[in-house]
C-alpha cells in the first residue's frame, strides 16, 4: 500500500467534479466560503474545470469530461492534494474515461470524497495500491464554525492526526439550505454505536434476545475490538462495481490476507431490503472472505420494512463469519463523520457506545 504525502503548510489544494459540481446553492456559496478560509490559512487552490458545471446527468458534466479532469488532476504536479467538490449519482459512468494505469504509475495523492465519490477511493486501494480518505467533501469545510469532524479530516489530510472517536450527537435533519448555505451540522441525536459480537455466553435472555441470537450466533456486547486493512465506502456504489471489471476486490483481500480485511460500509439510497440484498451480493463475490469486522454507519433510508430493521439486513449476511459488527457508526449520510482511510492497517475499538479508529500507515 503506499501513502501520499500530507498536505505541507502554503501548499496546494485541488479540486474536481467527478461526480456533482458546485453549481446550485447551498453548496456554491459553501465551496467559495471553504476556499476562503483556506486561502486565510494560507493555502492555495486548483481548480478543476467542472467545479462549478451542471451540464452532467447525475454528474457536473459529461462522463468523458470528468473522466479526464479526474485523471488530468489527480496526476498533476499543481496541486498536493485532491478534494471532489460533492457526491451525486452516476459517478461510475466516468470510470471508463478514467486512465487507472497513468494514475498507477503517478506519485500517490490524498483523494479526499465520500457517497458517490466511493467510485475513486475504493479503486485508488484496489486497483491502484494507493491508499485514500473516505470522508467530507469540499462544501463541508465551508461550514461556520467547523464542526470537529470536519477539523479531524483537515487534521488527517495535514498529517496531524490518525487516530479519531466519534462524536457525541448526529443531525437527524439538517437546516442548511439556499438561503443559509453556511450553517453547521445540527446534531440533535446522541449518538449510540451497537456493538455485536458471536455469543459466547449463556446468560439468562428474555424472549426476543434469545430469539435473536438463536438466529445469528450474535449478542449484544459493550465492547470489542477488531483490526484489518481498512476496506469499503458506500454500498450503493460497490454493488455497482461488484463483478465488473474494476473488481479486483478478490485479488486485493489475497494480497492482504495475513492482516484481513475490516470493511467499513454505509448507504444513501438503499432501504433495508437493498441493503441486505447488497450484502449477500458482496458476499457471493468472495469479497468477505478475510473479514476481521465490519463497521457500518447509519443509512439514511434504514426505517423497518416487513418487520427487516437495519441490524437484521446486515447481521443476516455479516453474522455467518462471527468477527465484531460496530452499526450505527459515525459514517456516511446523516453526519458528523469520522474521516476513513481507505487501505490503511486500522484498530477499531467500540465501548459503552462509543467508537475509536486508528489507522497505521503499514506498507
Amino acid at each position: 500500500m503506499r501513502y501520499p504525502e500530507f498536505l505541507k503548510p502554503g501548499g496546494t489544494i485541488g479540486f474536481v467534479a467527478p461526480s456533482f459540481g458546485c453549481n446550485i446553492e447551498p453548496y456554491k456559496s459553501a465551496f467559495l466560503n471553504a476556499q476562503k478560509k483556506w486561502k486565510e490559512m494560507g493555502y492555495g487552490t486548483d481548480l478543476g474545470p467542472n467545479c462549478y458545471e451542471g451540464k452532467g446527468i447525475g454528474i457536473s458534466n459529461t462522463p468523458k469530461a470528468c473522466g479526464e479532469e479526474l485523471t488530468e488532476y489527480y496526476c498533476s504536479t499543481q496541486n498536493d492534494i485532491l478534494i471532489s467538490c460533492g457526491g451525486g449519482e452516476l459517478m461510475c459512468e466516468i470510470l471508463c474515461h478514467v486512465d487507472f494505469e497513468k494514475i498507477k504509475e503517478a506519485a500517490p495523492k490524498w483523494y479526499l470524497g465520500y457517497s458517490d465519490n466511493t467510485n475513486m477511493t475504493f479503486l485508488l486501494a484496489t486497483l491502484c495500491d494507493v491508499a485514500s480518505v473516505y470522508g467530507p467533501c469540499a462544501a463541508a469545510f465551508g461550514m461556520e464554525p467547523w464542526h470537529p469532524a470536519i477539523a479531524d479530516t483537515f487534521d488527517l489530510l495535514c498529517g496531524e492526526k490518525q487516530e479519531f472517536t466519534s462524536y457525541d450527537m448526529w443531525e437527524k435533519e439538517g437546516v442548511k439550505d439556499a438561503e443559509h448555505p453556511l450553517l453547521p451540522y445540527n446534531c440533535t441525536e446522541k449518538t449510540e454505536v451497537k456493538i455485536f459480537t458471536p455469543q459466547k455466553t449463556k446468560a439468562a435472555q428474555n424472549e426476543a434476545e434469545k430469539a435473536f441470537t438463536d438466529t445469528f450466533g450474535m449478542q449484544e456486547a459493550l465492547s470489542a475490538n477488531a483490526e484489518g486493512r481498512l476496506l469499503g465506502g458506500c454500498m450503493d456504489c460497490l454493488v455497482n462495481l461488484t463483478g465488473t471489471r474494476f473488481d479486483k476486490v478478490t485479488e486485493f483481500a489475497e494480497k492482504y490476507k495475513e492482516d484481513g480485511i475490516l470493511w467499513f460500509l454505509e448507504a444513501c439510497d438503499l432501504n433495508v431490503f437493498s441493503i441486505r440484498r447488497a450484502m449477500w451480493q458482496m458476499d457471493q463475490a468472495g469479497w468477505f472472505k478475510y473479514v476481521k469486522g465490519f463497521i457500518i454507519g447509519r443509512p439514511l433510508q434504514g426505517d423497518e420494512m416487513m418487520g427487516l430493521d437495519k441490524y437484521e439486513a446486515v447481521l443476516a449476511c455479516a453474522s455467518k463469519y462471527q468477527v465484531p459488527v460496530f452499526m450505527d457508526v459515525d459514517l456516511g449520510h446523516l453526519p458528523p463523520a469520522m474521516p476513513f482511510v481507505t487501505g490503511s492497517y486500522t484498530r477499531a475499538e467500540g465501548k459503552d457506545g462509543k467508537m475509536r479508529i486508528s489507522a497505521e500507515y503499514r506498507d
